[in-house]
């Protein structure tokens, strides 16, 4: 089933803010890009942030999943998740299409707290957090909390090494560290 206008905008849009960013990728360009007339665009979204918010929604349920997913595929207990994010952060470092993360480039270019746009690439974050804080209460995690923080401190912090300074073992010294805050969490398993 060929996709909606909607979604064709949408998916387009999601690949050339990904690749080139949001201030920087005119609404003139999604559109000769994505085939749809301008007048759909504006039938669907009242503004390019909208457009923003639509992209960011669908990258955020698409990155989620995939990561569920593969970490689910890497590890069996959720003791051996924990460090197998990273295996999965690894896999996503050497893809092709790799350009940093979509909610830390749209939060510093809507740098501005109360935006829409800032607000959901936060609220991105949290949803990962939380995942990882599951994961951790599952795993028998002292602390479930702390231990979910200082694994998100490491995967952004890998994301961001791996994108700004090219460290192709981002993900894997991460893990390294990672592997230290899961023992002393008191969650017993290989890592």
């Amino acid at each position: 089933m060929p996709a909606s206008k909607k979604d064709q905008l949408v998916e387009t849009a999601l690949r050339i803010f990904n690749r080139e960013g949001y201030h920087a990728t005119g609404i003139d360009r999604v559109i000769s890009e994505s085939g749809v007339a301008r007048m759909t665009l504006y039938n669907h979204f009242k503004s390019k942030d909208e457009l923003i918010l639509a992209v960011l929604r669908r990258r955020d349920e698409n990155f989620r999943n995939w990561l569920m997913r593969s970490v689910e595929k890497k590890a069996g207990t959720p003791a051996e998740r924990l460090p197998a994010v990273f295996d999965a952060l690894a896999d996503w470092f050497n893809e092709k299409s790799f350009s940093g993360c979509m909610f830390i480039n749209a939060a510093a270019e809507y740098s501005d707290p109360d935006s829409a746009i800032h607000r959901l690439s936060a609220e991105h974050k949290v949803l990962l957090c939380d995942y990882l804080k599951d994961l951790a209460e599952s795993a028998g995690a002292k602390d479930a909390r702390t231990l979910a923080d200082g694994l998100m401190l490491l995967m952004e912090g890998a994301i961001v090494m791996r994108y700004v300074a090219g460290r192709r073992d981002a993900a894997a010294s991460a893990r390294t560290a990672a592997a230290v805050l899961i023992e002393n969490a008191g969650v017993t398993a290989p890592v």
